[in-house]
């Protein structure tokens, strides 16, 4: 009978040590968050070897069918798009925005996010993210002088606009684009469209003076008032341009009639990473059928319902435990300030849109959903833990281990993307232009890149000058 017993504990002793050191191997692979676990790609991808970036997302096209396929069409979209191969962008970049629409909840692997982590789940994307896509793809189409095409994917913005107001009714959450509506008035424009492109424009002046500068204390880019004060005339609505000269205080202004014109967008650094970061919870137990967590030093509570008794039984037993979130970490940017010269003049390049400031604010506007199902999730984890102890005090301390050792923050997102979106209107001559750009850092050093438009008469002119940091190195992309 002794010997039985004894048995039966050195039996649950290795059963223990054997699953512990399992658990323990397989959680070394997956304490990593999503930037370390592709980081050679995106070592490549910063230090400006482009064509091996891509290589290597190539040898790892096993993503395309996998959970994150969203990002692996993304980043294939945006690294071809730098490269200048515009039809194989597009191509990846519809599949993302297909991916968009046709999404479809799987419940299992839900049902397996609450228990374990939410990387058991297709990535679906943040808002701004399926916004950027459909930018991409418009410049696409614009660089290969298809403007009807662009305008169908202002077409597809829009939709997704109307869907961002209807999802978010708050006044206090980001419902509404600026940018992309800018860009839509400048695509409008480019066709000869001026009364959409002044509705366009009209729009995300409104955004930029409520949401943008509120949220992110952006300011309207001088150009964009210009651009409304020229559509106004175009479309002959004279009140209106009356109306704007004295809002915007530009009593003299009169419209440009340029032979052709050059919208020249600079993307400036890197957007920014999610990482991982966790906090332990004290439950307070004195209030009656809710368990109480509570974060003194985040100042919040989660109230969680307990239904059953043995519930509350199991659950009485928790008191300290760790919850992971996600969180964005920013890469600051190198370079400050950009100009465009042509022609003796100088224009400034102004900034029309902060990926990084909206994408702090996209996640901070679903942290309370990231919030609950955190504390569900370690409810969960921590009723069963308790239950299984009472069967078995080793196959129970396992089960602990494993709720630690799985407790992962969902740290997927698009990490390719500029930090920010400059962008310059600048008016060019029939022909041959020769035109300078030149950036600045924090210090005021000036570094020019020099190129050569060739114009037609009423032409429209799209480029685009990526600036990416890494460790204090520089690169650019045309």
């Amino acid at each position: 009978m002794m010997k039985d017993f004894r048995s039966g504990v050195l039996n649950s002793r290795v059963i223990v040590s054997v699953v512990t050191f399992v658990v323990v191997l397989t959680a070394l692979g997956s304490c990593a968050n999503y930037y370390q676990k592709h980081f050679d790609f995106n070592q490549e991808f910063e230090r400006g070897d482009l064509k091996q970036a891509l290589e290597t997302l190539k040898k790892n096209d096993r993503e395309e069918n996998g959970r994150g396929r969203f990002i692996y069409y993304v980043n294939n979209g945006l690294l071809l798009s730098v490269l200048g191969q515009y039809e194989a962008s597009n191509n990846f970049l519809e599949k993302a925005f297909l991916f968009g629409e046709d999404y479809h909840v799987n419940y299992f692997n839900e049902a397996a996010a609450y228990f374990l982590n939410p990387n058991f789940t297709v990535y679906r994307g943040e808002d701004h993210e399926h916004l950027m896509l459909l930018y991409f793809k418009a410049i696409n189409f614009l660089k290969m002088n298809k403007p009807e095409d662009a305008l169908i994917e202002c077409r597809r913005l829009n939709i997704r606009l109307n869907q961002l107001g209807d999802k978010y009714k708050s006044t206090e959450k980001l419902q509404r684009d600026a940018f992309i509506h800018n860009l839509m008035g400048i695509i409008y424009q480019s066709t000869k469209d001026y009364n959409n492109a002044f509705i366009a424009y009209r729009n995300a002046l409104d955004v930029y003076e409520n949401e943008y500068a509120r949220m992110f204390s952006m300011q309207v880019p001088t150009q964009l008032k210009k651009d409304i004060l020229n559509t106004a005339v175009w479309t002959g609505f004279y009140e209106e341009f009356e109306d704007y000269k004295l809002k915007f205080n530009m009593a003299d202004y009169m419209p440009p009639k340029p032979d052709a014109e050059l919208i020249f967008f600079w993307h400036n650094g890197l957007g920014p990473v999610k990482e991982e970061w966790s906090v332990n919870f004290v439950i307070d137990h004195n209030s009656g059928n809710v368990v109480v967590f509570n974060n003194q030093a985040l100042g919040f509570s989660f109230p969680y319902e307990v239904k059953e008794d043995k519930d509350r039984t199991d659950l009485r037993k928790l008191e300290v435990f760790r919850v992971a979130f996600p969180r964005y970490t920013e890469r600051a940017l190198y370079y400050q300030s950009a100009a465009v010269e042509v022609g003796g003049q100088s224009f400034p390049v102004e900034i029309a849109e902060d990926i990084n400031k909206v994408a702090f604010q996209s996640l901070k506007q679903r942290m309370l959903e990231e919030f609950s199902k955190g504390l569900v999730r370690a409810a969960l984890k921590k009723a069963a833990e308790h239950s299984m102890r009472k069967e078995n005090e080793g196959l129970g301390a396992v089960m602990g281990l494993v709720n630690a050792m799985t407790e992962k923050a969902d740290t997927r997102n698009w990490q390719t993307l500029p930090h920010s979106i400059h962008y310059a209107r600048i008016p060019l001559v029939a022909g041959a232009n020769d035109v300078t750009f030149t950036v600045a850092d924090a210090s005021g050093k000036v570094v020019p890149y020099k190129f050569t438009y060739q114009a037609k008469k009423d032409q429209t002119l799209f480029h685009t000058f990526s600036s990416l940091e890494t460790s204090g190195t520089l690169y650019r992309y045309y």
